[in-house]
Parts: C-alpha cells; structure tokens; sequence
C-alpha cells in the first residue's frame, strides 16, 4: 500500500504542477484497490471536462500504476473521481 500511496501523492504533486490554478487535485481516501482524488477549479469546460482525470490517469500510468475510472461524482466547483488501481509495475 506504501508504494501505491507513493505513486498517487507524487501524481498529485506533478499534476497540482502542471494544471494549477485552474484546477488542483487532492487526496481524499485509499484503500487495498481504491482511492478517492477531488479535483477542483475553474476548468477549461470546452476542452473537455472528463479528460481532466484521464490526463492524472496517464499521469499515473506514467508513474508505474495502471488504474480505471469507476466513479465520478460530480459537484460545483469540480468532482470526486475513484479510480480503481489495477497494477503497479
């Protein structure tokens, strides 16, 4: 779970890098196979408000974890999203 973790807080760090102010990610929860991230901010809706969590997908493939979207729950300023993790390689 420690290496699993690792991959997501520094995901979020590179990502928070790149994408911040218009939108920022946070920790929610982590389990064994599941983990909550919030993402929030003004987004760029025209360019697609879904691919904002496919992008920390690939960002996390880039790290060495494959995961899947399963849940996206959406809210004002942004959504929480689970991501079921797949495979750390």
């Amino acid at each position: 779970m420690r290496d699993l973790r690792n991959i997501i807080e520094n995901a979020i760090i590179e990502y928070n890098k790149y994408y911040s102010p218009e939108v920022e990610t946070k920790l929610i929860s982590i389990s064994d196979k599941f983990f909550e991230i919030e993402f929030t901010g003004s987004f760029c809706y025209t360019c697609g408000f879904h691919d904002y969590f496919d992008d920390y997908k690939i960002l996390l493939e880039e790290k060495g974890l494959k995961a899947n979207v399963s849940e996206i729950l959406e809210i004002d300023e942004g959504a929480f999203v689970t991501f079921e993790a797949l495979k750390i390689e």
